[in-house]
């Protein structure tokens, strides 16, 4: 059964400037398509008060949900605040009617990643997670486990990756982000399998695992929905007629 579907829309997680990526959104959008299908992430790579104008705008133009997420340290411009979290307390207090997203990490630590969402500081009423993949489907069930243990009952939504190739220099450029399973991958492609294999198997793997929803990170800008569709096609998640 084909779940919902929303485009993410991120702003720059490195801050080196405070282009309005919402403000080029809405206009290239035009009026005719419903903003209750976009959601927009914003980090901490920015001023406070730009980060609070850009809760504004998202509550004035519709959209149905916020992320908010701390921003990458390590390169960029610092953080506004320490947390994303408080930023998020900042955003509830000026929007009590927004819904905002946190963030999870299924490759650390399960007690300590599901604590933070247990915490009362978290400020959030969904989390996203990291990206995660059939090749560590592990972290994801013991996440999971965590996760009912703590009472927790937000819903989360797994990141899985489009691996386009299997290209070693892009391998390790992505890296250095998010973690990548490089030699799992490159025999994986070397076998035959294409993009659209490797995702959907593990949608599929992640599924088996107790894993309901999943946003899809690195889509082409060209064709992007045939291959979305071509993806959940090959994981199960289209309906076909009988």
């Amino acid at each position: 059964m084909r779940q919902n579907v929303r485009v993410m829309v991120t702003d720059s997680a490195v801050g080196a400037q405070e282009e309005n990526n919402l403000r080029h959104l809405v206009t290239n959008l035009g009026p005719d398509v419903p903003r209750s299908s976009i959601v927009p992430f914003l980090t901490t790579k920015h001023s406070i008060d730009f980060c609070l104008g850009y809760a504004d705008q998202v509550v004035q133009h519709g959209f149905p949900a916020l992320v908010v997420l701390g921003g990458d340290k390590h390169v960029g411009r610092a953080r506004a605040v320490e947390h994303a979290w408080q930023l998020r307390q900042l955003i509830r207090e000026r929007h009590p009617e927004l819904p905002l997203g946190g963030w999870a990490n299924p490759a650390g630590d399960p007690a300590r990643q599901v604590a933070f969402i247990a915490d009362g500081h978290f400020t959030a009423d969904f989390y996203l997670t990291q990206i995660v993949s059939h090749h560590r489907a592990g972290d994801v069930e013991g996440f999971l486990r965590e996760i009912e243990r703590q009472g927790i009952t937000a819903p989360g939504v797994f990141g899985v990756f489009y691996y386009r190739s299997a290209k070693a220099s892009t391998l390790r450029t992505l890296s250095q982000f998010l973690p990548v399973p490089v030699d799992e991958l490159s025999a994986e492609f070397a076998a035959g399998a294409t993009p659209v294999d490797v995702c959907a198997r593990s949608i599929r793997e992640l599924v088996a695992r107790g894993a309901r929803h999943f946003y899809v990170s690195n889509l082409p800008l060209v064709r992007t929905a045939s291959v979305l569709n071509a993806i959940l096609d090959k994981a199960g998640l289209l309906p076909h007629e009988r």
